[in-house]
C-alpha cells in the first residue's frame, strides 16, 4: 500500500476469494519496500485469488538435473494452477477475450474507475515496445472511461479462418479474408508464421519442470520412472498446445462445469456472465436475460488471480497466473530460472519487475542452471530489479511510457462498440492503430466478420444494466446508460440477437420516467450529461486536429488506413509526448423533455423494437392471421342509437372484470403466438406490453389535461388493449398490474364523462379518434399476435349518445372499484380508494343530473298537464337511485362538503317533483296549491336540512354552506309563496294558511343571510324586503277583512306597518329594486287611506293623511332611480343607428334597466292615490271653524298647486314625461316638508 509520505508499499495477501489489503507497520516499512523513493506510486489490491495461501517453494539441490521430468509433472497443481505448462504463468493460449472475462466479473468498475483491464502479459508488452524489437497485435475496445486490452495474434486468426473455410464449417472467428488482403497489403505480403525453434521448447519445457520440482514438499528429484516414455513427449505436448484451438466456441455451447463466482463484495445476483444477466431490483422492473445454460466457453476468467493495480494515476484490473510462493524474508516471492551463461538483458529485468509489482511480490528468488543443471539461488528485492547489472532501466522512463500509451489510446479509440487494431510490425519503430470497425463496414466482401462484436455488445449491455440496477444511481447517468445500450444494439443483428436486442431496447424505454414530473427530472443534471467521464453516443467524428498537431501523434499517417501512428518509439519515453486530447465528452446529454407526449414516444419507439425483437425470434407462425402493419386498424365509434343505450349493453359490458383474474392456469401450453411460458420471449414480451400500456396511459391522462378528449380516447384504448394482451399471455396478474389497471379503467371513465359533458366539440373529438400513427398500428399488429385485444371495446369507443357515456363512465368507476376492493389490493391503495370513490360519487351525482333536467325538459314539453307522465316518473326514480348512491360513496369517505352538494340536488329534484304534481286546469290556469306540492317540497327541506348538517358549520366550506343555505330559503320561500298566492282554502282555513304562510316565511327569513358580505347579498336583501312586503301585504289584506275581534286588528295592524316599515328599509338599501319600493310605499298610502276611512274626528283623519303624505314624498327616492334608468334607456336607443323611437306611455316592453309596463301601472296608481290625499288634506284644512294660521295656508296653497297640476297632466304623455312630473311635484312637497318640520 502506497502512502503518501514515502511512497512505500505493503505487501498484499492473497487468500482465496477475499480482496485483502495489509497495512504494514513500522518495522517492517523498509522491507516492504518495492519501489525507491517518491519515483513510482505502486499499490496492487487482489480482487480474486483462487490459489492457495503461497506455500514454501523447494529449495532444489545443487546439480539437480531439470532435463528430468518430476513425477508430478503436468499433473494438476492448486499451487501453480493453470501455470504447470505456461511459461512464468501466462497461458500458452491465445486469450483473444480474456479481457471480456475479468470485465463480465468486474462490472461495477468498468466504464468509470478503471482505465485499462488486460491479461499482466499484454500490460508488459506495451511497456517493453521502446526496448524490443517484438510486433505487437492487440485489439483494443472501449466502454466509458475503461479500455480493454487482448492479445490478437493476426496470423493464427488467419489460420483458424482458411481451416474453417476449408473445412465448410464457419467457426466463431468467421471470414477474416478481407483483414488478410489489408494486412498483406499494409504490413507483410507474405506473413508466413514463423515456427518457433527447437530451443524455445527445450527452455519452456525445463521452466515446467523447474516449477514443478519446487512444488515439492522435500525438495529432492522425483524423476519420472524409464518407462513411462521419452521426456520429448511433453515438449511435443506444449508444441500441440500452441496451435491447439483457441477460438471460442459458438455462444449457444453448454455450461461450463463449475462457474466459480469471483468477487465477494458482489452478490450473486450481480454476476454477469455472457449467457447469465442478473435480475434487476423491482424498482427498476427489468427482465432477467439469458439462461444460465448459455455461459459461452473462451469467455471465462481463468486467471489465477485479479488484481486491481495502480500505477501512478493509471488503475488497471489485471489478470495474472504467476506463481507466488511463500519463503526469505518476505511472506510471498516470484520463483524464476536462468541459464548463467546468458546474462539478463533490460526486456527480462522489466518483465521480472512489472510482474511483481503487478502481484505486489517483494522479493525475487532466482535460481541459475547450466544445461539444465541447478548452480545456485539469487535473492533479489523487487526494488533492486531495475538496477541489475546489464538489465538497468529507468522506473521513471517506464512510467512515462505507460502514460503515454494511455492517452495515446484513450485520445484515438473514441468509438464505443468500435474494434481497434494497435499493430507494431516486427523490427519496426512505427505503431499504427486501425479501426477494425469501420475497415469491415468498408469491405464489400458479404460474410465480413467481427469476432468481437457480440463480447462488446454484450459488456456493453451488461455495464448498461449494472448501472440501471444501482438504487442510489443519480438520474445524471442515464445519458451514459443510454449510449451503451444504442451502442449495443448497433453492433447486433437481430436476427442472431433478439434477447439480447429486445432486452436493451426494454431498458430504454426504461430511462424515460414516465411518472415523473419533468421538472422532478433533474433536467438540469440531465442536460450536463454528468461528469467529466460521461461520454457522447457519436463521439463528433469530423472534430480533427490540425495536421502540425504534435500533441497527441495524430498526425495524418501516410498509411491511409490507420487512425493514428506513433512515428518513432523512441517518443513514448519522453514525458508528457501524448495526452488524451479526446476526453471522453461531457457533451452528451439525455434527451429530456418536459413534454410527457415527447417522452412517451420515446418509450413507444423502443418498446416496438423489442416487440419486434421477440416477434422475430418466435417461429410458430402459421397460425396467425396475416396481418399488414402498414393497413390502419379500424376504431370504431357508435352513432346516437337507442339499441345502444345502457339497458342494452347492462349485459355486454358485464364481462369487464373477467380480465383481472388468472387468465391461463396451465404453464405448460404455448400462447397463441407460439410463446413457451417462462421462456426469454414470454418474460419479455409481458414487460414490454405492461410498459407500452403505461405509455399510452400516460398519453390519455396528458391529453385529457389538454382537454383533447378524443385523443385522449384512443390512448386510454390502446392502453387498455396492451392490458388485454398482458392478460391474455400473461397467467397471472400481480397486485401492481391489477392497480394499474383500476387506473387506466379510471382514466376512461374520467374522459367518457368529459365527451359526455363537452357534446359540443364532438366533432373534433372523432376526428382525433379515428387517427393513428404507424407506430401505433404496429404495436397494435404485435398484439393481435396474442389475442383479439377486443375486451374493453365497449368502455373505449366513442359514443354521440351523452347517456352512453355517462354510463359507461359509471361502469368504468365501478369496474376499478371492484378491482381496488379485491384481495391484497384494499391494503395497497388506501389513498386511490378514496379517489375513486369520490369519482363514483361525481359520476353518479352528473348521472343524477342529467336524468333530473330530463325530468325537467318533459315537463315544459307539456302544453297541457293533468298528471305526471310515466316518462317522468321513471326519469325520477333514475336521478334519485344516482343521487342515493353517490351520497353513499361520498359519505364512506367523510366528504361532507361533497355529500352536501348531492343533498342539495335531491333537494332539487323534490322541487322538481312538486312541480310536476302542479295542478293545470283546462284553462292553463293555476289550481289551489296541492298537498303532493307540499309533500315534495317538506322532502326537500328535509334534503336540505341534513345537507346542513353534514357541513356542520359555514367554516368548513364556505361555498357550499352558502348554496345550501339559499336553496334552503328559496324552498321556504316557494312554499310560503305559492300557499300564499294559490292557497288551498278548499282543504284549509284561512286562518292555518295564514299560519303556514307565516311560519314558512320567517323560516326563509332566517336563512337569509344579510350580515356576510358576498355576492349574494344583494339577493338575500332583495328576498328579504320581498318577505316583509308580503307579510305585510298579508297582514294588511287581514286587517281590512277582519270584523269584530278588535284586539286581533290591532295586532294586524301593527304587524303590516311593521313588516312595511322593514321591507321599504330594505329596498331602500337596493339600486335595482325601485319598482318593488314604489309598491311597497303606495300600499302603505292605502293602508293609511283604509285607516283614515275608520276614524271620524278630522284631527285623526288630518294626522292620518299628513303622514300618508310623508310616506308619499318618500317615494321621491324610488322616482328618481326609475327616471335615471328611463333617461339611460332614452339616450341608448338615441345612440342605436336607424333609431329615433322613445319611450311613449304605449311602449310595454321592458327595458334593460326598469320594467315600463311596471312603472306605466304603478305611476296610474301613484297619480290618483296622491290626488286624493292632496284633495282631502286641503278639505281638512279649510274645513275647520277657527281662522288657519300662516302655515296652513301656505300647506293649503302648494297642495293645489299641485293638485292642479295633476289634473292638467297629459295621461297620454311619454312615460320619462309623466315621471319627470311626478318627481318635480313630490321636490315641491319635499321641501314643503322639510320647511315645517324645521
Amino acid at each position: 500500500m502506497s502512502t503518501e509520505e514515502d511512497g512505500t508499499h505493503c505487501p498484499v495477501s492473497t487468500v482465496h476469494g477475499n480482496e485483502d489489503v495489509v497495512e504494514c507497520g513500522d518495522d517492517n516499512r523498509q522491507d516492504a519496500l518495492i519501489c525507491l523513493g517518491n519515483e513510482i506510486k505502486s499499490r496492487a489490491v487482489v480482487k480474486y485469488s483462487a490459489a492457495p495461501p503461497p506455500a514454501t517453494y523447494a529449495l532444489l539441490q545443487e546439480k539437480t538435473d531439470l532435463k528430468l521430468p518430476p513425477a508430478n509433472w503436468l499433473r494438476e497443481s492448486a499451487q501453480l494452477g493453470a501455470a504447470g505448462t505456461t511459461v512464468l504463468g501466462s497461458s500458452s493460449k491465445n486469450k483473444p477475450f480474456s479481457s471480456f472475462g475479468m470485465a463480465y466479473d468486474f462490472i461495477d468498475s468498468i466504464g468509470n474507475d478503471v482505465d485499462v483491464v488486460s491479461d499482466s502479459e499484454n500490460i508488459k508488452k506495451l511497456l517493453k515496445i521502446p526496448y524490443s524489437k517484438s510486433h505487437v497485435s492487440m485489439a483494443v475496445h472501449r466502454v466509458g472511461r475503461t479500455l480493454l486490452l487482448d492479445d490478437l495474434d493476426i496470423q493464427e486468426l488467419f489460420m483458424r479462418s482458411s481451416q474453417s473455410q476449408s473445412s465448410g464449417c464457419e467457426l466463431q472467428t468467421g471470414d477474416w479474408t478481407w483483414l488478410k488482403e489489408f494486412y498483406q497489403r499494409l504490413v507483410d505480403q507474405k506473413w508466413q508464421r514463423k515456427k518457433k525453434s527447437k530451443e524455445h521448447w527445450y527452455q519452456k519445457a525445463i521452466l515446467s519442470k523447474f516449477l514443478y520440482y519446487s512444488i515439492n514438499g522435500d525438495g529432492s528429484v522425483e524423476p519420472v520412472p524409464s518407462d513411462s516414455g521419452n521426456p520429448d513427449e511433453g515438449e511435443e505436448e506444449c508444441r500441440d498446445e500452441e496451435f491447439g484451438p483457441s477460438w471460442p466456441a459458438t455462444f449457444t455451447s453448454s455450461p461450463p462445469e463449475s462457474d466459480t463466482p469471483k468477487e465477494d463484495d458482489v452478490s450473486m445476483e450481480n454476476k454477469f456472465a455472457l449467457g447469465h444477466v442478473a435480475s434487476v431490483p423491482k424498482e427498476q422492473n427489468l427482465p432477467t436475460l439469458f439462461n444460465e445454460g448459455e455461459n459461452s466457453q473462451g469467455l471465462r476468467n481463468d486467471f489465477v488471480r485479479n488484481i486491481l493495480w495502480t500505477f501512478e494515476d493509471i488503475h488497471m484490473l489485471v489478470g495474472s497466473n504467476m506463481p507466488i510462493f511463500g519463503g526469505g524474508r518476505y511472506p510471498a516471492v516470484s520463483l524464476r530460472l536462468r541459464d548463467n551463461n546468458k546474462p539478463i538483458n533490460i526486456l527480462t529485468g522489466i518483465d521480472y519487475w512489472l510482474d511483481n509489482l503487478m502481484c505486489n511480490v517483494p522479493e525475487l528468488v532466482m535460481c541459475f542452471h547450466v544445461n539444465g543443471i541447478v548452480q545456485k539461488y539469487e535473492m533479489i528485492k523487487t526494488e533492486d530489479i531495475p538496477d541489475l547489472e546489464n538489465s538497468t532501466f529507468s522506473t521513471k522512463v517506464v512510467k512515462d511510457i505507460a502514460q503515454n500509451i494511455l492517452s495515446f489510446l484513450k485520445s484515438n479509440c473514441t468509438r464505443e462498440g468500435h474494434t481497434y487494431w494497435l499493430f507494431k510490425a516486427s523490427g519496426s519503430d512505427i505503431v499504427k492503430l486501425y479501426d477494425l470497425t469501420t475497415l469491415c463496414e468498408e469491405a464489400t466482401e458479404e460474410k465480413c466478420q467481427n469476432p468481437f462484436t457480440l463480447p462488446v455488445a454484450v459488456l456493453l449491455y451488461k455495464v448498461a444494466s449494472n448501472m440501471m440496477m444501482k438504487k442510489s444511481q443519480n438520474r445524471k447517468h442515464y445519458g451514459t446508460i443510454r449510449t451503451l445500450l444504442l451502442n449495443c444494439v448497433k453492433l447486433l443483428d437481430q436476427e442472431r440477437h433478439p434477447q439480447i436486442i429486445a432486452s436493451a431496447n426494454y431498458m430504454l424505454s426504461e430511462l424515460f420516467q414516465l411518472d415523473a414530473r419533468a421538472e422532478e427530472e433533474g433536467g438540469d443534471s440531465l442536460r450536463a450529461g454528468g461528469s467529466e467521464d460521461s461520454y457522447s453516443e457519436e463521439e463528433d467524428e469530423d472534430e480533427e486536429l490540425p495536421e502540425d498537431s504534435d500533441d497527441n501523434g495524430a498526425t495524418p499517417p501516410r498509411d491511409s488506413k490507420a487512425v493514428a501512428v506513433i512515428k518513432s518509439v523512441g517518443e513514448l519515453s519522453v514525458p508528457e509526448k501524448y495526452t488524451a486530447t479526446h476526453q471522453i465528452r461531457p457533451n452528451y446529454t439525455f434527451p429530456v423533455s418536459h413534454d410527457k407526449e415527447e417522452r412517451c414516444r420515446h418509450v413507444l419507439s423502443y418498446v416496438l423494437k423489442g416487440l419486434k425483437a421477440v416477434d422475430s425470434s418466435i417461429k410458430k407462425e402459421s397460425d396467425l392471421p396475416a396481418a399488414d402493419p402498414n393497413t390502419p386498424i379500424p376504431l370504431k365509434y357508435e352513432e346516437g342509437n337507442p339499441s345502444t343505450g345502457p339497458g342494452a349493453v347492462e349485459e355486454e359490458i358485464a364481462p369487464l372484470l373477467d380480465r383481472v383474474g388468472p387468465c391461463q392456469e396451465d404453464l405448460k401450453h404455448p400462447t397463441r403466438s407460439g410463446m413457451i411460458p417462462g421462456s426469454w420471449q414470454y418474460r419479455m414480451k409481458l414487460q414490454l406490453v405492461l410498459k407500452a400500456s403505461k405509455a399510452y396511459y400516460v398519453l390519455s391522462d396528458a391529453a385529457t389535461n389538454l382537454l383533447k378528449y378524443g385523443r385522449a380516447l384512443r390512448y386510454i384504448k390502446l392502453a387498455l388493449q396492451c392490458h388485454d394482451a398482458y392478460c391474455s399471455v400473461g397467467t397471472s396478474l400481480r397486485p401492481e398490474v391489477l392497480l394499474f389497471h383500476s387506473q387506466c379503467l379510471s382514466l376512461c371513465g374520467d374522459i367518457q364523462l368529459m365527451l359526455a359533458q363537452n357534446a359540443s366539440n364532438r366533432a373534433a373529438y372523432l376526428e382525433e379518434y379515428s387517427y393513428q400513427t404507424k407506430e401505433d398500428q404496429e404495436i397494435l399488429h404485435s398484439l393481435h399476435r396474442e389475442c383479439s385485444c377486443q375486451a374493453f371495446n365497449l368502455v373505449t369507443d366513442l359514443s354521440m349518445d351523452a347517456e352512453y357515456q355517462l354510463f359507461v363512465s359509471c361502469k368504468c368507476y365501478e369496474a376499478a372499484y371492484e378491482l381496488l376492493t379485491s384481495g391484497d389490493l384494499k391494503e395497497h391503495s388506501p389513498e386511490q380508494l378514496g379517489q375513486l370513490l369520490k369519482r363514483l360519487g361525481n359520476i353518479r351525482n352528473e348521472m343524477g343530473v342529467f336524468y333530473m333536467n330530463q325530468a325537467a325538459a318533459l315537463q315544459t314539453e307539456k302544453e297541457e298537464k293533468r298528471s305526471v307522465s310515466v316518462a317522468e316518473q321513471e326519469m325520477w326514480k333514475k336521478s334519485f337511485s344516482c343521487f342515493e348512491k353517490g351520497v353513499k360513496d361520498f359519505e364512506a369517505i367523510a366528504d361532507g362538503a361533497n355529500t352536501a352538494l348531492l343533498l342539495c340536488n335531491t333537494g332539487r329534484l323534490m322541487r322538481i317533483c312538486a312541480q310536476g304534481h302542479c295542478a293545470v286546469s283546462a284553462h292553463l290556469s293555476r289550481g289551489e296549491f296541492s298537498p303532493e306540492e307540499a309533500l315534495y317540497y317538506n322532502k326537500a327541506i328535509d334534503y336540505y336540512l341534513r345537507a346542513m348538517k353534514s357541513l356542520s358549520s359555514r367554516e368548513s366550506h364556505p361555498v357550499v354552506w352558502d348554496s345550501v343555505n339559499w336553496e334552503l330559503s328559496t324552498t321556504y320561500f316557494t312554499l310560503a309563496t305559492l300557499q300564499q298566492d294559490y292557497a288551498p282554502l278548499s282543504r284549509k282555513a284561512q286562518e292555518q294558511i295564514e299560519r303556514e304562510v307565516t311560519e314558512a316565511m320567517m323560516k326563509s327569513l332566517k336563512y337569509c343571510d344579510l350580515q356576510t358580505e358576498s355576492a349574494r347579498q344583494p339577493l338575500y336583501q332583495y328576498r328579504a324586503a320581498t318577505i316583509h312586503h308580503r307579510l305585510a301585504s298579508m297582514y294588511h289584506s287581514c286587517f281590512r277583512n277582519q270584523v269584530g275581534d278588535e284586539h286581533q286588528r290591532k295586532q294586524h295592524r301593527s304587524l303590516a306597518e311593521l313588516h312595511y316599515c322593514k321591507a321599504v328599509r330594505l329596498f331602500l338599501s337596493l339600486t335595482d329594486a325601485p319598482c318593488e319600493l314604489l309598491r311597497t310605499q303606495l300600499e302603505r298610502v292605502a293602508f293609511a287611506e283604509f285607516q283614515m276611512s275608520g276614524q271620524n274626528s278630522n284631527t285623526a283623519k288630518l294626522k292620518t293623511l299628513s303622514g300618508a303624505l310623508e310616506i308619499m314624498v318618500q317615494t321621491r327616492h324610488a322616482f328618481q332611480l326609475i327616471h335615471q334608468e328611463l333617461l339611460q334607456e332614452q339616450s341608448e336607443q338615441a345612440d342605436a343607428p336607424g333609431s329615433t323611437e322613445t319611450v311613449t306611455a304605449s311602449d310595454g316592453s321592458a327595458s334593460s334597466g326598469v320594467n315600463t309596463q311596471e312603472v306605466l301601472k304603478l305611476v296610474g296608481v301613484f297619480e290618483p292615490s296622491i290626488s286624493f290625499l292632496l284633495l282631502h288634506l286641503v278639505k281638512l284644512l279649510s274645513a275647520g271653524k277657527r281662522k288657519p294660521s300662516v302655515k296652513e295656508e301656505d300647506s293649503v296653497k302648494l297642495y293645489k298647486q299641485v293638485y292642479s297640476k295633476l289634473l292638467r297632466a297629459d295621461k297620454s304623455a311619454p312615460l320619462l314625461h309623466r315621471v319627470a312630473l311626478c318627481l318635480e311635484l313630490l321636490d315641491q312637497l319635499a321641501l314643503h316638508v322639510e320647511g315645517s318640520e324645521s
